[in-house]
């Protein structure tokens, strides 16, 4: 069970990071919703193994291959959801997490079944334009550097919120934890789909495991806010240096976010 949930962990990043890079906003849509069920198949792994009294980690082996075309990024998922399957439980979950797994290949092979879906992939081309705009290098430098940095903290808190969520039985804790879970999922896309723009698309890196075993739920909660005032820092000096109105919004909109962020960790104080 502990290398099911191991490759399952992977599975959903690879789905989840294959949104990103293709540009197709059809395909783009679907892998993401598929990315969503993954995750959910990992959470409900992990309670199987946690109620079988095993525990299990955030460990992986996996690289984010910077492939040229679409159909080799979902030729490549096909075989890793292929290769999974021997490791599903005879169980009612087992069957549930096959049963998804045989939709997301039926809609794979109607991906493949189209060769004008085969387009360039451009999301790993390290050029570092941003559309259209004519943002300075002293701009970009910065887009970049807040995109690395904070892509890493949303797959970060969304696994370490998990992880968590997974071993409470308060009421508060579980709904907290929940809708900041929901709401690194919505800036883990964001700021993906902003670097495959970019060309700069790559993996968070992993999670050593003293990040998200909490032995002090209240210094982690302390420690947490401290952590979103910085986001929020970061993101008010990148919408001031940033000469783009439109990226400026952005910025202000999830600097608010986090905001609120900031409430939702006070209730756990």
């Amino acid at each position: 069970m502990n290398k099911l949930y191991q490759k399952k962990h992977e599975l959903w990043l690879h789905i989840t990071f294959a949104s990103f890079a293709i540009g197709n906003e059809e395909i783009k849509s679907r892998l993401y919703d598929f990315s969503q069920i993954a995750f959910r198949h990992m959470k409900w792994l992990g309670e199987d193994i946690l109620a079988s009294n095993q525990d299990y980690n955030y460990d992986r082996d996996m690289s984010l291959k910077k492939e040229a075309s679409v159909f080799i990024i979902i030729n490549s998922l096909v075989k890793e959801i292929e290769a999974i399957q021997e490791l599903y439980p005879d169980t009612i979950l087992g069957e549930r997490v096959k049963t998804d797994d045989a939709y997301l290949l039926e809609y794979l092979a109607q991906i493949l079944s189209f060769p004008m879906n085969d387009v360039v992939v451009t999301s790993f081309n390290m050029k570092r334009v941003w559309l259209d705009k004519n943002l300075s290098q002293e701009q970009i430098d910065a887009l970049t550097l807040f995109l690395f940095e904070e892509s890493y903290k949303e797959y970060e808190l969304i696994l370490i919120y998990a992880y968590m969520q997974a071993r409470t039985n308060d009421a508060l804790q579980f709904n907290v934890f929940q809708d900041l879970i929901d709401e690194s999922h919505f800036h883990l896309k964001s700021f993906g789909n902003m670097m495959a723009k970019l060309g700069i698309l790559t993996l968070p890196r992993m999670l050593h495991e003293m990040t998200y075993i909490v032995k002090d739920l209240k210094q982690f909660v302390v420690d947490g806010i401290a952590e979103e005032e910085a986001a929020k820092v970061m993101c008010k000096e990148l919408s001031e240096r940033i000469k783009d109105a439109e990226l400026s919004k952005f910025f202000d909109f999830i600097n608010y976010q986090e905001s609120y962020h900031i409430e939702l960790m006070k209730k756990l104080l």
